[in-house]
């Protein structure tokens, strides 16, 4: 890939997991469209995520990445993101209670709407039809004209696009992120679950350190931080076409940037070598993510490593691994030796959710809580055991009260997992387990820091 790089020079290379538009009139008609509407995001709003994940990378700061599998139009609704929000706030105040640390906030938020696929076709009884690729791309319903890939879906994601988001930065900076409300963020539902309790009891805490700072003279009034945050967004960039068309060139620094948002990512099954996914993804200045399951070798990611961050600019690029609690322990040590080895200032993250999905007896597909908690334990350890930091963790999760995941203190069963199973893709974490799953793995930061604390005295 030593070719001069353009925001179309990706169509020179193999593109997989991409849609087949039949009308490739109306595909340049919406691109072209996209290309003259305003951005999501802004460059100066991207350089401050990568001088965080900077920090992540130092063990300065841990990354929180949540949200949905697959956003779509159908469940477009203002309190589900509010929901899916204060529960990433829920979960970023247990972590920076334990760990003392800085929380990078980000989103699987506005514009996760194409989905990587392992079958092109889905068959359903004699009838054969395109799978559902995310809404940016098809329909769910099992039809013809449902199925079909339309341009003009990208046109739609971009508009609830800017609405999520609109509605994000009003939550970030209009109050309801004033840390006075930490104990409001609580769902109803959550009662239940035993950790619901604790989280009360740590946000009288911090309530009361509060009062006590603001007896000294520090508050809202000269600490805007404690009444606002930065959120951040992030998605696969799979679907290219919607990409390339907003992809602008920031007039402070002359380089080009995705402004879908903040952050993007290349997955498992499109960062082979010669990937248009990795060619568009080499040009963009945004800070990147590279998933790494359990078939990806050393030689393999560290030849990514060279293309997307030749220069080796510190926050570039973050590592999330998705190898399964079955594979973490023999996949993750050779990973982390061949990046230290090389010297790339990579921030490392735990996707537990992925590798760990499993059938039920009656079909239905699941993650058990028991399984993605071993994985995220296992992280720490290794990273532990290597000497080099376990940075984030990524968590596929909603602010709803679904029934998707197996197990965790509220004892999901695999016969309940029917009351309230929602997910158009793949199962969710709902708000008790990512809070349970919080505290956990707050736990766990909580030693790793303790001991650098004690190792540096």
């Amino acid at each position: 890939m030593s070719e001069r790089w353009t925001p179309d020079s990706w169509q020179r290379h193999e593109a997989r997991q991409l849609p087949d538009y039949p009308d490739t009139e109306a595909l340049a008609d919406a691109t072209r469209e996209l290309g003259t509407l305003p951005p999501l995001v802004f460059a100066g709003e991207a350089r401050d995520l990568q001088r965080r994940i900077a920090d992540v990378a130092a063990g300065r700061a841990f990354l929180l990445q949540g949200g949905d599998c697959a956003e779509t139009f159908a469940d477009f609704d203002p309190d589900a993101i509010r929901d899916s929000f204060r529960v990433i706030l829920q979960m970023a105040a247990v972590l920076t209670y334990a760990s003392k640390l800085p929380i990078v906030k980000m989103g699987r938020m506005a514009g996760q709407f194409a989905k990587p696929r392992s079958q092109a076709t889905e068959t359903q009884g004699d009838l054969t039809l395109p799978v559902w690729r995310g809404d940016s791309v098809n329909g769910i319903a099992f039809t013809e004209q449902a199925r079909r890939h339309d341009p003009a879906r990208m046109l739609r994601a971009y508009g609830q696009s800017a609405a999520t988001i609109n509605h994000l930065r009003a939550m970030s900076s209009g109050g309801y992120a004033n840390l006075r409300e930490v104990q409001s963020w609580t769902h109803a539902f959550m009662a239940e679950s035993p950790w619901a309790e604790r989280y009360r009891a740590v946000a009288d805490r911090i309530g009361d350190a509060l009062d006590f700072m603001e007896a000294c003279g520090v508050g809202p009034h000269n600490q805007p931080g404690l009444q606002t945050v930065q959120f951040f967004t992030g998605h696969e960039a799979l679907l290219l076409p919607y990409e390339q068309a907003l992809t602008r060139i920031d007039p402070a620094s002359g380089k080009h940037y995705a402004t879908s948002a903040h952050f993007l990512w290349v997955g498992d099954r499109t960062r082979f070598a010669g990937s248009a996914h990795v060619e568009f993804l080499r040009g963009i200045a945004n800070p990147l993510g590279m998933k790494c399951g359990p078939g990806l070798e050393p030689d393999a990611l560290l030849t990514l490593l060279d293309t997307l961050n030749p220069a080796r600019e510190a926050g570039r690029i973050t590592l999330i691994t998705r190898l399964g609690s079955d594979a973490i322990g023999r996949r993750l040590p050779q990973l982390i030796r061949a990046v230290e080895r090389e010297g790339h200032p990579v921030a490392w993250c735990c996707d537990a959710m992925h590798a760990n999905v499993v059938r039920t007896a009656a079909g239905i597909k699941t993650r058990p809580f028991d399984r993605i908690l071993s994985e995220a334990r296992d992280y720490f350890a290794i990273h532990r055991a290597e000497g080099s930091f376990p940075g984030g963790i990524h968590v596929e999760m909603t602010g709803q009260d679904v029934t998707e995941c197996t197990g965790g203190a509220v004892a999901i069963t695999a016969d309940a997992l029917s009351d309230r199973y929602r997910t158009y893709c793949d199962p969710r974490l709902n708000a008790a387990q990512s809070l349970e799953l919080a505290f956990l793995v707050g736990e766990m930061l909580d030693r790793e820091m303790r001991t650098r604390a004690s190792e540096a005295a």
